[in-house]
Parts: structure tokens; sequence; C-alpha cells
């Protein structure tokens, strides 16, 4: 992601490793990207799973002796919340430069139109089989969020399942008409020939 991209940057969540993602995005974001993280659910941490829920359990304790509903600190359980307010952590978002960078992503459970037919990248420095030692231990942010109060993993798991058909669909009719077209180049070859030499 060293090239700087007019359109926004999307990015598959799916196997990465939440510190390191978040810290290319927050990278990114400085710089003037625009990015787009889907499967915010499918995201890893690095640690067993009852590791990471024992210390979600200690950051819920952590509240404001004065007015928490207002003041925070707010615990999100949505995965998209979870990996914004990581974000958020490596900004600098109470000046207006990281205030203007934190506008410029967008974080989406499942992968939702008008994403779901566009072209999506990875970031190879957070993947977790490139950066984790095989063996280690992990868990994925949606059974984290699951477990501690997000009540839409059945729907994202849903809807994931029928946009997967949708593409399977698209791609198998894709690949046919492909094999058409490259028959028919091939079977009119000798055509081809004969309208180059008349100058065509």
């Amino acid at each position: 992601m060293s090239a700087f991209s007019a359109t926004p940057v999307i990015i598959d969540g799916k196997g990465h490793l939440l510190g390191r993602l978040a810290a290319v995005v927050a990278k990114q974001l400085l710089a003037g990207q625009k990015i787009v993280v889907v499967r915010c659910e499918e995201i890893n941490i690095s640690g067993s799973y009852m590791r990471n829920k024992l210390r979600y359990a200690n950051f819920l304790h952590k509240r404001h002796i004065v007015n928490p509903k207002k003041l925070g600190p707010f615990h999100h359980r949505a995965p998209s919340r979870i990996l914004h307010r990581t974000i958020r952590g490596m900004l600098p978002h109470r000046t207006h430069r990281g205030a203007v960078a934190l506008e410029h992503i967008k974080l989406y459970e499942g992968c939702p139109p008008p994403y779901d037919l566009k072209k999506k990248m990875v970031v190879p420095a957070a993947l977790r089989v490139l950066r984790l030692k095989p063996g280690r231990k992990y868990c994925t942010v949606k059974r984290l969020s699951h477990d501690f109060g997000w009540g839409y993993r059945d729907v994202v798991d849903r809807l994931e399942e029928k946009r997967k058909i949708k593409a399977k669909a698209f791609h198998e009719r894709k690949t046919a008409a492909a094999k058409l077209r490259q028959k028919a180049v091939q079977d009119q070859a000798s055509s081809y020939q004969t309208l180059t030499t008349h100058g065509y």
C-alpha cells in the first residue's frame, strides 16, 4: 500500500492480525488515503481465546468514576468498532489532523454492497499466516464479540452465505463466457489473418 490512490482502498479483513492491520491502516490514513475494511468479524487476535477473553473482561471494568454513561470509556462489542478503537489509539485523534484522518475510514461486518462487487486487497505485513509462528494460538474477533454481547453474528453469517453463493454463480458465468470467447477466437483465427492481409 505504498502508492497513493484517489479511490478508496478496500481491504478484506479476514485472516489479518488486529494490531498489525490497525498500524498499517493508521499510517495510510495520516497520509490522506481513504480506506474501507470489510469482514471485520474475521480479523484474528494473537494469543489463546481464553487469554483474550480475560483481557477484554478486564477492560470492561475500566470506567469513569463520575458519569460512565456520558464520559466513557465506552466498551464497544461490534468487531468493526473494536477495530475502529484500535486504529483511533494509533492516531492523534484529538488534533485536527488526526480527526480528519479518522473520518477517512469505513469499517463493516460482512461485505455489504457495493463492496461485494469490488476488488479487495490484503496487507501482507499483517496476515496471520505470514506473521504468526505456526502452532501459535489465536482467536477471531467474531467469537470474542459474540461472547461479550454482540448480537449480530448469526445475521452476518447468514448474509455472508448468500453473498458467497451469488459470487460463486457469477464466477462460473464469467469463466464460461471467457472459455466461449477463447474458443471463438481460435475458431476464427484463419479469418483474422485474411482480414489483416486486407488492411483491417
